[in-house]
């Protein structure tokens, strides 16, 4: 079911930059047409890939304010009850993020800081159609309302036209989205990026997609921000023998069954629990509904590894970088210095990182791919700018000058030693 791997094969293996990265130019090729044609036909080319790949395409993109008022009436009111819960853990906790514009340094005639501004508009990519993610509506959105963007737009596909799944109309509402398009793939993207009669373009362009989104968010990417180029979804989960191996191997298929590249590790001090996990993995796949792609990952992608001490796990992990990063060990709040390299970190025996994706309040937009070196999940930061600002009074500037000339003059910039000088011409 998983592959027991040594610690030498398995980061040969699966740690970031051991093996060439898959090739993604089919996708680039195929959504960089999908793209030009957009930004040359707008609406007109928007409405040719509606219709070759998702069916019909609808009368508006626009979700009218009466579809979206209906959804509410369609949804069970316990799955309302559930998105609105969930909803305010993520605001609480991306609350706490905010910053406010500030005076860094005041010192006599200098006078430095920063401002903190919002973007003007932001757009949320969900996917739909077969399957959709509520989660990720209120995962996008809730941060950039906080952040104060001015329009949070989202598109998501939908098949032959048809209206959009009431829970995401509903979590869209709930989070504070301003307009929902239906529209999904790259033509979205491209949309979002440089506008269409219908579509106003936005200046930043977030949340999860097919390999095509992928790259077509690459592709767009200096014209617009986006938020990162998500790889295969990814657990690891450090275990010791206090691990309890039904709990694991849950874990590790709920990683699973994302889909069959769907990354999920098991690094353990205990022989007999990777044992006792394998046998687990067995017994629970073969109730799931997804069974066939959660066996296809865990066969081909997962891998368990048996290492000498946690201290050694940890050193594998943080080579590694995972997206989601899982302790199952006693006392694990004391190993938390431990993590260099994560996205998120999951602690203890009831802390499955299914909370994470729909309900604690931290965001489940995370790096992939061993990024998590580099780079952060989602904040409320990823919809604010930070600009400095400087004011120097004139006998300040006379302070500063020779050591600007001089600099200036090392690098062969006379012209920049000559903006300070001529403002001093003259004056003692």
């Amino acid at each position: 079911m998983i592959r027991n791997l040594s610690a030498e094969e398995f980061l040969k293996e699966a740690v970031p930059g051991a093996k060439k990265k898959e090739d993604n130019q089919q996708f680039l090729q195929a959504a960089n047409e999908i793209i030009n044609e957009v930004r040359n036909h707008g609406d007109q080319a928007v409405r040719k890939y509606i219709e070759k790949f998702d069916g019909e395409a609808p009368e508006t993109f626009l979700v009218t304010d009466e579809e979206r008022k209906r959804a509410w009436e369609l949804l069970d009111k316990k799955i309302i009850t559930s998105l609105q819960k969930a909803a305010e853990n993520i605001r609480s906790f991306h609350e706490k993020q905010l910053n406010n514009s500030r005076m860094m340094q005041v010192e006599g005639d200098i006078i430095s800081g920063q401002l903190y501004r919002p973007i003007d508009r932001a757009g949320i990519y969900v996917p739909g159609g077969t399957a959709c993610y509520p989660s990720s509506v209120l995962m996008n959105a809730i941060p950039a309302v906080l952040a104060g963007v001015e329009e949070v737009v989202m598109v998501t596909p939908v098949k032959n036209g048809e209206e959009i799944a009431p829970i995401l109309a509903v979590a869209a509402d709930i989070a504070g989205v301003d307009k929902i398009y239906r529209v999904g793939g790259v033509q979205a993207i491209a949309a979002l990026a440089y506008g269409t009669e219908s579509i106003t373009a936005v200046d930043k362009i977030v949340g999860p997609g097919n390999a095509y989104v992928a790259a077509a968010k690459q592709l767009v990417y200096g014209d617009v921000g986006i938020d990162m180029i998500a790889g295969p979804s990814e657990v690891a989960i450090i275990a010791d023998n206090s691990a309890n191996p039904v709990y694991v191997a849950a874990d590790l298929i709920a990683q699973a069954e994302h889909d069959t590249n769907a990354r999920a590790f098991l690094i353990s001090t205990s022989s007999a629990l990777i044992k006792q996990v394998e046998e687990e993995l067995v017994k629970q796949c073969d109730s799931l509904p997804r069974q066939s792609i959660a066996c296809a990952a865990l066969q081909q992608k997962g891998a368990s590894v048996l290492v000498d001490s946690v201290d050694a796990a940890f050193v594998i992990a943080n080579k590694l970088a995972p997206e989601h990063l899982e302790i199952q060990v006693n006392d694990p709040l004391t190993y938390l210095p431990k993590v260099k390299h994560a996205g998120s970190i999951f602690l203890g025996h009831y802390t499955p990182e299914a909370l994470g994706d729909y309900y604690a309040g931290p965001n489940h937009v995370l790096p992939t791919s061993g990024t998590a070196r580099f780079s952060s999940g989602l904040s409320v930061d990823d919809f604010v700018k930070k600009t400095t600002f400087l004011y120097y009074s004139e006998d300040a500037l006379k302070e500063a000058s020779e050591h600007v000339i001089n600099l200036a003059n090392q690098e062969e910039l006379a012209g920049h030693g000559r903006a300070v000088a001529k403002r001093l011409e003259g004056k003692q």
